[in-house]
């Protein structure tokens, strides 16, 4: 249960970076922090969540649909 929670909160702090790198991007302002810092977390949460979710399934945490159809 708590592999499902931090997955959760990861998800939702890789949108909360997608949509500060869009407002970063629309104000132009020289003295705001690079957009490139928010899409790279956004790319490392992605990638800790592929992680967390190929060990989750490796050790039985997570248990994946056998049949999908």
């Amino acid at each position: 249960m708590i592999v499902k929670i931090i997955l959760v909160g990861c998800l939702i702090f890789m949108v909360y970076n997608l949509f500060k790198a869009l407002i970063v991007m629309n104000k132009r302002d020289p003295n705001q922090p690079s957009m490139s810092k928010f899409i790279g977390r956004r790319v490392m949460i992605s990638a800790f969540i592929v992680i967390l979710m190929l060990i989750g399934i490796l050790t039985g945490f997570i248990t994946p649909n056998p049949r999908p159809y």
